[in-house]
């Protein structure tokens, strides 16, 4: 805290003529804000010597933050209850955005906000809920709030200790999956635990801006969202085709449906929690997980992945173009939530998609120079860049990532902020471009 203290009264010390914030800065201050908050967020770990390195203390801090939930330790029963709690909490911050609470707590004005909460809020896009951006970031606060204080409250009433729940709901909360014991929520068992959290991921899978028309009694518009429609019609099918596949190893319908529906819940959401080792399920079922990892949550939730919303635009897409191969005069548009969908929005989805192609390629040549097996090697890569935690092979829901070396360890935080900040504002920290000072020339 004095360090913070310190840092932050020196960057405030002098205040700049020119304040005002556009997108170009609105990035720069996202993704610096991010590595800075991890940098400083990883110290409790190296101060207290539960994570005395401090690349995997950053490691494990990225994770926290970006709710992904890889983890480079082998048990974390013997860590501190203060590590143990900030490690979890990390979830709950990182889970609506950093600089989202920021906005709700403090004064901004809507067009400095604006441009933070585009560089931050996961989705093709981003609006207000009402006229003001500050007002926004507290209803979706006091949604979040709500939804974590209302499953801490049937945790505790299903039996779990007060330490326990309150860990379990701020992993769930923000989609994040780290967890008190080293068997993560298998170490309980009481199914209704297995319940309780698979129920309340996928909630937090869903965007947030449809709690708040059910809060405004605007049930149709909650009926007709697409997105919604087609991220349970996922969830439902993945279920119901890993339930079938697993029933040979538990011989119990019951327990199939339950391990489906909590491994289901947790990978879409990106959450990481995990009931059972899913590394010894058949290669079907780790098929259907690996697909999940890439689809992930809704636009505007705390979860990860490309986003259903994506998914859905570019199926539309798709189908839209090549009818207009058998019509090519034909004018089709692609509609999206009930209206037609701007070309531009089109656009961004599909400029997003190729630059998440280069990305994921580009990080996976140079994880592979560590030469592990290609399943450990590339659903690390996945589980990091889609904010999962927990892949297969090495890094299995029983694995973990320490055998990585420092370099690779810096780059699957970097893949971990990326895919948490939607990729560009990395990407674009990394620019010379952005970091030229743009000179304005006089005209007598």
């Amino acid at each position: 805290m004095v360090l913070l203290a310190l840092a932050g009264g020196a960057a405030a010390w002098k205040t700049p003529k020119d304040t005002a914030l556009y997108a170009r800065e609105g990035f720069v201050v996202v993704a610096l804000a991010w590595v800075l908050v991890s940098v400083f967020g990883a110290l409790p770990f190296v101060f207290s010597g539960d994570i005395p390195r401090f690349v995997d203390a950053f490691f494990e801090t990225v994770s926290g933050f970006t709710t992904t939930g890889a983890t480079i330790l082998a048990a974390v029963e013997p860590l501190h209850r203060g590590a143990l709690l900030w490690r979890s909490f990390t979830h709950w911050v990182g889970g609506m955005g950093v600089l989202v609470f920021v906005m709700a707590v403090l004064p901004m004005t809507d067009g400095h906000g604006m441009h933070l909460m585009r560089a931050e809020v996961p989705g093709p896009s981003v609006g207000k809920l009402v006229s003001r951006m500050g007002d926004s970031a507290k209803i979706l606060y006091g949604i979040y709030a709500a939804l974590t204080l209302i499953e801490l409250i049937i945790l505790l009433l299903g039996g779990m200790p007060l330490f326990d729940a309150a860990v379990h709901a701020f992993g769930t909360a923000g989609t994040g999956g780290f967890s008190c014991r080293n068997l993560s929520v298998g170490a309980y068992e009481n199914p209704f635990f297995d319940w309780v959290i698979g129920i309340f991921m996928l909630l937090f899978s869903i965007n947030f801006n449809l709690y708040y028309f059910l809060l405004m009694r605007r049930f149709r518009e909650v009926a007709q969202s697409g997105t919604l429609w087609a991220f349970l019609a996922i969830v439902g099918c993945s279920v119901g085709l890993i339930a079938a596949d697993i029933l040979p190893l538990y011989h119990s319908l019951g327990t199939s449906v339950r391990h489906a529906f909590f491994q289901v819940g947790s990978i879409i959401s990106t959450s990481g929690f995990s009931t059972v080792d899913f590394n010894t399920w058949p290669p079907f079922s780790q098929a259907i997980l690996t697909a999940l990892m890439f689809i992930g949550a809704c636009a505007g939730s705390t979860g990860g992945g490309m986003k259903v919303d994506r998914v859905v635009i570019l199926v539309k897409t798709s189908i839209r173009d090549m009818k207009k191969m058998l019509h090519p005069n034909a004018v089709a548009s692609v509609r999206f939530e009930g209206k037609p969908l701007p070309e531009r929005h089109i656009q961004g989805v599909h400029t997003y998609i190729a630059v998440y192609l280069l990305l994921f390629v580009g990080s996976l040549l140079f994880l592979a120079r560590e030469q592990f097996d290609l399943v450990t090697t590339f659903t690390a890569l996945a589980a990091c860049v889609n904010n999962i935690g927990p892949g297969l092979g090495m890094v299995g829901p029983m694995g973990n990532f320490a055998r990585f070396s420092d370099a690779s360890k810096v780059l699957l935080s970097f893949n971990m902020l990326a895919g948490r900040l939607e990729i560009f504002p990395m990407l674009l920290l990394l620019a010379p471009s952005l970091w030229r000072r743009h000179r304005v020339r006089r005209v007598r």
